[in-house]
């Protein structure tokens, strides 16, 4: 979904305009409203942001946010999980998170929600590579696939017991089963 405007607007105006539920991003000049998250784009952030946290956060490795807004460069994207590895996060005198974050997250994970165009998504994740993240994930839960992007490399598409890529520093083993087998919550396995 788009906000028309009379004329494109900045990044500063967008910055500057009251926050939507679901979040709005800032992209070449338009404002989408990302669309709410359902049950399965929901499971699997908050299994994939406490996964990371339980590996990375008390050795103050990493941190996996979900839905945070990060503003960089000519964008304001809202990546479905964040992570920043610990001496990026940019805390506040005294040790405190800031609410706002102007620089890419080193690792962005998108998960497709039906209602979303692939490229537009796959379109985030190539600009935060080229603004210095070092890995994204694309994931497509129809599909039970997850496409890897690496900056300046070919990306991979990673099944079934294929194990996926996480940043050098976190301790994560995770395979695509296992990362989609969190989805079955009920009845039989």
């Amino acid at each position: 979904m788009s906000i028309t405007i009379s004329k494109p607007a900045t990044l500063e105006e967008f910055l500057k305009l009251p926050e939507t539920k679901p979040a709005s991003e800032y992209i070449d000049g338009e404002i989408i409203q990302k669309p709410m998250p359902k049950g399965r784009h929901s499971r699997l952030q908050g299994k994939l942001c406490a996964a990371v946290n339980q590996v990375a956060e008390d050795s103050k490795i990493a941190y996996a946010f979900p839905e945070l807004c990060c503003s960089f460069g000519s964008r304001s994207i809202v990546p479905d999980v964040a992570i920043f590895t610990w001496q990026r996060i940019p805390f506040k005198v005294g040790g405190e998170i800031p609410d706002d974050f102007e620089l890419p997250p080193d690792w962005t994970i998108e998960i497709l929600s039906p209602e979303q165009k692939p490229n537009k998504v796959i379109g985030n994740i190539l600009y935060c590579l080229q603004q210095g993240c070092r890995l994204g994930w694309f994931i497509d839960p129809d599909d039970l696939s997850v496409l890897i992007f690496l900056p300046r490399q070919q990306p991979e598409l990673i099944r079934g017991g294929d194990r996926l890529p996480v940043l050098e520093e976190i301790a994560l083993e995770l395979t695509a089963d296992q990362l989609f087998g969190w989805l079955k919550m009920g009845g039989k396995i």
